[in-house]
């Protein structure tokens, strides 16, 4: 497994050299990172998503389209703070000035 790691890597570091990949990867890296987040946070209190969809008040679906990066549905700013709530977390929304 360690090469297909360092073979992946490789293939990242490749490709981000080209601006317009780099860019793409840099809008869809805070995307990732917030549901890498939203899942670490559901797993970390034992809930599975069906679970997590009760507590919402919602279907299991909506979990898995709500945590999945490949989701062409942006969620609404009130539903991840609803998720957050539930798990016993706030979120904070910062803006950074972006690096040229």
């Amino acid at each position: 497994m360690a090469g297909k790691r360092s073979t992946l890597n490789n293939f990242r570091k490749k490709a981000l050299k080209d601006p317009k990949v780099k860019s793409e990867y840099e809008a869809l890296s805070a995307a990732f990172e917030m549901k890498r987040q939203m899942i670490a946070l559901r797993k970390g209190a034992g809930l599975t998503q069906e679970q997590m969809a009760q507590l919402l008040g919602t279907k299991r679906s909506n979990i898995s389209r709500l945590e999945s990066i490949n989701s062409e549905i942006s969620p609404r700013l009130a539903t991840i703070e609803e998720y957050a709530r539930v798990l016993g977390y706030s979120i904070r929304v910062e803006f950074e000035p972006r690096a040229n």
